[in-house]
């Protein structure tokens, strides 16, 4: 593990799941981490949590698919700290299931918001301070369903995702002269309480899904943790606009 110092990182989506783990290892790592979501109580809890574990920590409540809150937020937390050396774009989501020919502006607009307009505008505001940290890095999501389009109804997850992959790029080649690197983590099936209920209600389906994988179980939140402490450190150094599959090799599709 390579020790930091003085160091801000900056997770959203951070109350719960992979996001949570991601916060929890960072701020082992040394980082002062900032957590966001938009559940209050939720985040004094996790932060509550975190604080007894002996990590600095802070969160900020906002929405990640608001242009105004989240500009506002980030600039807040980079003029606090003088600068931000790492962000995590972690919030996303399937945000439901929908067929193209019965599909919403609405819900296809929602989406698009959760998935990738959140990390532009996560990004863009991070920006001017991430060019005064240290080894700076951002780090996105990304999914399967960016490369396969998705299951049934998904198709327009797996569109915003694919998004997520050229934004991820595109702004490596457009940050690599301020030497700030852009990569990205595409998780598989990770076992988290998203999956509870589909785990209680069909444990049939989930049995399936473990057999998709290679290595025959689902991943855990701290293997998605352990990869994103990777990228932002020193040992990632020479790591920009690449995605590194955290799958257990499901995305072979056996």
């Amino acid at each position: 593990m390579n020790k930091v110092e003085g160091k801000v990182a900056i997770i959203t989506g951070a109350t719960g799941g992979i996001g949570f783990a991601v916060a929890k290892r960072l701020g082992k790592d040394g980082y002062t981490v900032v957590l966001n979501g938009i559940e209050a109580e939720a985040g004094a809890a996790k932060i509550a949590e975190l604080t007894a574990d002996g990590i600095k920590a802070e969160y900020y409540g906002f929405d990640v698919t608001n242009e105004e809150e989240v500009t506002a937020n980030i600039t807040k937390i980079g003029e606090k700290y003088g600068k931000i050396d790492v962000l995590v774009n972690n919030a996303g989501g399937l945000g439901g299931r929908a067929r193209f020919e019965e599909m919403t502006t609405e819900f296809y607009r929602s989406v698009m918001a959760l998935n990738l307009d959140s990390v532009f505008f996560a990004s863009r505001a991070a920006i001017p301070f991430l060019k005064k940290g240290e080894n700076a890095t951002i780090i996105n999501y990304t999914s399967n369903a960016a490369w396969n389009a998705g299951g049934p109804g998904a198709g327009i997850y797996g569109t915003s995702k694919a998004g997520v992959n050229a934004i991820t790029r595109a702004l490596a080649k457009d940050l690599a002269e301020y030497g700030i690197r852009v990569n990205a983590v595409s998780p598989g099936t990770i076992d988290t309480p998203f999956h509870a209920q589909i785990k209680a209600t069909k444990p049939e389906v989930f049995a399936t899904w473990k057999n998709s994988i290679l290595l025959g179980r689902l991943g855990e939140p701290e293997e998605v943790a352990s990869v994103v402490s990777f990228l932002a450190s020193t040992d990632a150094s020479f790591m920009t606009a690449e995605t590194i599959q955290i799958g257990g090799g499901q995305a072979l599709g056996i």
